[in-house]
């Protein structure tokens, strides 16, 4: 690697490779060690890292040092996410870049633009069925744009992170195309079978992601003479990670796109990443081993760029994704159980699986941080809470399942929902809809209702935010933006629910923002008020303390930040009280306790010991 580098940049790559490098060799003699020919594919890839390393523009070098030095920096209070489809938020990257005052008036510093890359001819599942990792999606501009845009962002202090979809590719991406034409190497890229012999072994541990439009996990490709894995569509094919040249052509693609300013990567479907017969093929020690290898050539070419797992899996297998300090992996990973028992405690009007998630909810490595956020492009998935609803001998899936049927409106809710991806009624199915929505605000028909609707959205939002996480805002929930019903009049789209909380940018919302008379307003403006106040308090911080105070009321979460700041929540529609420890002031509206709270049905009280000045 250092002697493909010019001179000046030699000092500071083997300072990062006598650190890095060994634990990088480790890991990939781990998985590859055994492949004729190892240590000739190793100084290949090392000396393509190091192409790359030269090739990082000065300026993102300078970043990479500035972070290199205060490896925590993310953990800040003042770190705030928004999460957005281009086509929706802004049109193109160029009308993506025209929001930015608009994301600074928020207080964003994290934005996450979901896939943007040239993605399949057709269908593409949202844009993850990638054809080019070097390339933008034509109808969202040009790579001309996306520099101009990262260029922007990183002027305002804003970090933009990228879908990276490590799984699989689209069946008309290069890889892909050259394998159907025959190419020996480029179908040594997927895994193939000649009859279902195989598939049939793999499927009889294997789940399925989309049992109602794509059953099964293999498609068969007349072109390819046999069956492909496919996991989640069949026009996905996934990557065969058994293979070093598949690692090594990732890994490059992910470093071309942190050269070209890319900050944040969000990384698709890391779970599924290894195989193994028998198993479910998930979360298995070599999709680790992956991760932290890639996070090894991140530190050694780009320590300036933050890793993230997309993993929704059960609380106890959520740290593995952060790795440890021997073994360092992502820096970020989605808390998806505390998302879910989040709306869970909505539904039941108790906080029993929310305390046992945040109990089981693990300290992390050094300069590593959960995820929180309210909602996503993705259905709510339950079954990740089966461990915590499981506790104190309860039926998990008959609890789940009623969750999931309470935010599909059954049983006179207010929720506005829709189930996703089951054919079995008692299934804890996953469950799609805008946070207003599931809230209860498009099914208000008083003042009353809206209220209590507003405050329930208000709530999930307070717990994301002072949970102690990087909290991500998902685009219009801060305009209580409602669910988009318009896919049902597109053929692609209509089996799949999740475009109901995929809607476009309402301008007529966020021209009123600033109006305290609509709902849109009321969100918006207590929404920036919560953002500022934590903005303020480093009892906040990701890597701040966290206690659970145990003797709250069941409907009440309460939440100790250090020893000076309490976050209390009411997830019940009736007044809760609490005895509090002294004195203590409001942070949202100043107002001074002492001895005791209570709590209006969903309400929030941020409070700091001590009265006001």
């Amino acid at each position: 690697m250092l002697a493909v580098l010019p001179h000046d940049l030699q000092a500071q790559a083997a300072q990062r490779l006598a650190v890095y490098e060994p634990v990088l060799r480790r890991l990939l003699a781990g998985l590859y060690g055994g492949h004729a020919g190892f240590d000739a594919w190793l100084g290949e890839l090392m000396a393509s890292l190091g192409a790359l390393y030269s090739a990082r523009p000065a300026e993102l070098r300078a970043l990479d040092a500035q972070r290199a030095a205060q490896p925590d920096w993310f953990l800040s209070q003042r770190m705030l996410g928004y999460c957005a489809y281009v086509q929706n938020f802004g049109g193109d990257l160029n009308g993506v870049a025209a929001r930015i005052p608009y994301l600074q008036e928020i207080g964003v510093s994290y934005l996450h633009l979901l896939p943007f890359l040239r993605a399949r001819a057709g269908e593409n599942d949202g844009g993850f069925a990638v054809s080019s990792f070097d390339d933008v999606e034509p109808a969202l501009g040009t790579n001309a744009d996306l520099d101009a845009l990262t260029t922007q962002l990183r002027a305002a202090g804003i970090s933009l992170c990228s879908d990276f979809i490590l799984n699989h590719v689209a069946d008309d991406h290069a890889w892909a195309l050259a394998a159907k034409g025959g190419d020996p190497a480029a179908r040594a890229m997927f895994l193939t079978f000649p009859d279902r012999t195989m598939p049939d072994r793999y499927e009889a541990t294997l789940g399925q992601v989309f049992p109602q439009v794509a059953p099964g996990n293999f498609t068969h490709v007349e072109a390819m003479g046999g069956w492909v894995w496919s996991t989640f569509y069949p026009y996905q094919w996934d990557l065969n990670y058994a293979n070093p040249a598949v690692f090594a052509e990732m890994a490059a693609a992910l470093l071309r796109l942190a050269n070209r300013g890319i900050e944040v990567f969000r990384l698709d479907s890391t779970a599924f990443l290894w195989k193994r017969e028998g198993t479910n093929s998930m979360n298995q020690p070599e999709a680790h081993q992956i991760l932290q290898a890639l996070r090894a050539i991140v530190d050694i070419v780009a320590p300036g760029v933050l890793l993230k797992a997309e993993a929704i899996v059960p609380t106890r297998e959520l740290p593995a994704y952060l790795g440890s300090a021997g073994a360092r992996e992502c820096h970020i990973a989605y808390h998806s159980s505390l998302m879910a028992a989040g709306w869970l405690a909505l539904s039941e009007q108790g906080t029993s699986v929310l305390r046992e998630v945040i109990r089981n909810t693990p300290d992390l490595p050094q300069a590593a941080t959960w995820l929180s956020y309210v909602r996503c492009h993705d259905d709510i998935g339950w079954n990740v809470l089966r461990a915590e609803a499981a506790a104190g001998g309860h039926d998990a899936k008959a609890r789940l399942a009623r969750a999931s049927r309470f935010f599909a409106g059954a049983e006179g809710s207010y929720a506005v929902g829709a189930t996703f991806q089951s054919s079995d009624p008692n299934a804890a199915h996953g469950t799609n809809g805008m946070a207003a929505s599931l809230a209860g605000l498009q099914s208000a028909a008083t003042d009353e209702e809206r209220i209590l609707a507003l405050r329930r959205l208000l709530l999930l939002h307070g717990l994301a935010l002072s949970f102690g996480a990087l909290p991500v805002l998902y685009m219009g929930d801060e305009l209580a933006m409602e669910n988009d019903d318009s896919y049902l009049l597109r053929p692609q789209h209509a089996m799949d629910s999740r475009w109901l909380q995929r809607p476009v940018f309402d301008r007529s919302r966020w021209k009123g923002r600033d109006y305290a008379g609509t709902c849109a307003g009321k969100m918006y403006q207590s929404l920036i008020r919560m953002v500022r106040v934590r903005r303020q308090h480093d009892a906040l911080a990701a890597n701040a303390a966290r206690t659970l105070l145990e003797e709250a009321p069941d409907g009440v979460l309460a939440l100790a930040r250090g020893d000076q700041f309490l976050a209390v929540m009411n997830f019940s529609s009736q007044p809760q009280s609490m005895a509090l420890p002294g004195r203590w002031t409001d942070c949202l509206d100043g107002g001074i306790l002492d001895g005791a709270v209570t709590l209006e049905p969903y309400a929030m009280h941020w409070l700091e010991r001590g009265a006001a000045a």
